[in-house]
């Protein structure tokens, strides 16, 4: 998941691309073609094309990160595969082969390895994407598509050091609602957290904490991230975040977080999580908000027009950092990968 809370370095983030994109197409009586890798250049697309009207766009978020040896790794691409299918099915799209998507993903970056940073904190991001490109007006899910990735170098999510960021909590919008598309990665799930991430930047905040659509009661995710919390439960820290559901998106770094927890001796617990009890002062020790591009971000303060709860001391906490440095660790290959997330995609070249 992303989000744009602080600039990414000298790099900024997304403003950049590397020479290539890999593309693919999909026509309903042929089925896809082949993955292509070929410059990066604009689109010639109908005005007409039914993701203009209909809003079939669906994208994904994953990081190509260099290694202490020059080799080049991708991180978790079958999981982003995967979800990149989940999203496509309840947008009535085709999906796509997981070896199809990883295999795009690793030729772009073989292409451009040049432009994958070696400096610490930094990477290369890849955004595939899948949009209907049929010229019709019909009502209906369009017959032929367009695969993509992109990539452009990031720098370090917090350009001037990991900060704590203040959210907040409004009652006048949502973002998502059950039945709805809350928990795919689609292109109008981020439009409709655009006016919230206004309104908290209104009030001196950094983003939008998103509560559920029925009951405006129970914490579901940042606009661009999942929300993790740390409470005390039988004596040591552990990790409470709210389940995965219809509103909230699977984020990969959030299963990340919670598959490492326990090897850092810290428990897991998934439940609700209801907007009082995290206002609640000494509810929880720390909070933080997690997802592609910033890994993990602290969460010092929560903000509504009711007030302002400080979470913990205000400043990121410890088991959050230290989740942070584990996880980042292990995408930039300076410890050990026991989960098999790690996927070379390039080994070392004396040229790099």
């Amino acid at each position: 998941m992303e989000s744009d809370i602080d600039v990414v370095g000298d790099l900024g983030f997304g403003r950049s691309f590397t020479d290539h994109m890999a593309v693919a197409r999909y026509n309903a009586a042929t089925g896809w073609t082949d993955v292509e890798v070929v410059p990066f250049a604009e689109l010639a697309i109908s005005p007409a094309a039914m993701v203009f009207h209909y809003g079939q766009a669906i994208f994904e978020g994953l990081k190509a990160f260099r290694q202490p040896d020059g080799a080049v790794a991708l991180f978790r691409p079958a999981d982003n595969a995967a979800r990149f299918n989940r999203s496509a099915a309840r947008l009535a799209m085709p999906e796509l082969a997981v070896e199809t998507f990883t295999a795009a993903c690793a030729e772009l970056v073989l292409a451009d390895r040049r432009s994958v940073p070696s400096a610490p904190g930094h990477s290369l991001y890849l955004r595939p994407i899948m949009i209907a490109t049929e010229a019709s007006l019909g009502v209906r899910p369009a017959a032929e598509y367009l695969f993509a990735v992109m990539a452009s170098p990031v720098g370090t999510y917090f350009a001037s050091g990991v900060r704590a960021i203040t959210v907040w909590t409004t009652n006048e919008f949502v973002r998502a609602a059950p039945g709805g598309t809350g928990a795919a990665k689609c292109a109008g799930n981020y439009a409709a957290s655009l006016a919230g991430k206004e309104q908290a930047r209104a009030h001196g905040c950094d983003e939008a904490l998103w509560l559920d659509a029925e009951h405006r009661r129970w914490i579901e995710e940042l606009s661009g991230m999942n929300v993790v919390l740390v409470a005390e439960v039988e004596g040591r820290p552990a990790l409470v975040t709210p389940p995965i559901g219809a509103t909230i998106l699977d984020g990969i770094t959030r299963r990340s977080l919670l598959e490492l927890a326990p090897h850092l001796g810290y428990h897991t617990v998934e439940r609700p999580v209801a907007i009082d009890e995290l206002c609640r002062t000494g509810a929880f020790l720390e909070a933080f908000a997690c997802g592609t591009a910033a890994a993990v971000a602290p969460i010092g303060a929560v903000r509504s027009a009711g007030g302002d709860t400080v979470i913990g001391d205000g400043s990121p906490g410890a088991v959050t950092t230290q989740l942070r440095d584990a996880l980042v660790a292990i995408q930039e290959g300076r410890s050990e990968d026991g989960f098999g997330w790690r996927v070379q995609v390039a080994e070392a070249a004396p040229d790099d």
